[in-house]
């Protein structure tokens, strides 16, 4: 009977300890900025993106020269015009000046809309890839190991090597 009891207790052991290591999960993580910073999309994406950023600072450029063009002939010319006539000039300068503030408020916001629409296929892609390899090798989380996230340590698997080579990076 206490053999009996000492064979029970053991394999009720067993079976908790056996239950406890299948409990445990399967943790890896990655360095999801690295990860898209490697993907040529994102260099191209990068790219179109200074594109359009030098295209409206271009533009913002010409705005303010001719801003500055302007303001240097009314100076000169104030002494030979009328209050009236330079106050007209004065609301000019004025309007110009807030069409160049409202067009590069415009082109921040339009900027930082096509950073999101360009980066959106690329970002999802990473994602995708990371989802794929994690579950091939049955990992349950996938931590975002990127400085700044919030992971502090990170001795797990790095998943970086399998989803480029999944990426084909």
């Amino acid at each position: 009977m206490k053999h009996l009891k000492s064979v029970m207790v053991a394999l009720a052991i067993f079976v908790g300890a056996t239950s406890f290591v299948n409990a445990q999960t399967k943790v890896a993580h990655i360095d999801t900025q690295a990860l898209v910073e490697a993907m040529p999309e994102m260099k191209a994406a990068q790219s179109e993106l200074d594109k359009i950023q030098k295209t409206y600072d271009t533009e913002i450029k010409a705005m303010a020269k001719e801003l500055q063009t302007k303001m240097t002939q009314y100076d000169q010319e104030a002494a030979t015009k009328t209050d009236e006539e330079n106050e007209k000039r004065f609301q000019e300068v004025q309007g110009m000046q807030s069409n160049i503030q409202s067009y590069r408020q415009q082109a921040m916001q339009d900027l930082q809309k096509k950073q999101e629409d360009i980066l959106k296929p690329v970002l999802e892609k990473a994602r995708a890839a990371i989802q794929k390899v994690g579950r091939a090798q049955g990992f349950q989380y996938v931590m975002d190991s990127t400085t700044g996230s919030g992971i502090l340590l990170a001795d797990g698997k790095d998943l970086m090597i399998d989803v480029k080579k999944e990426l084909g990076i």
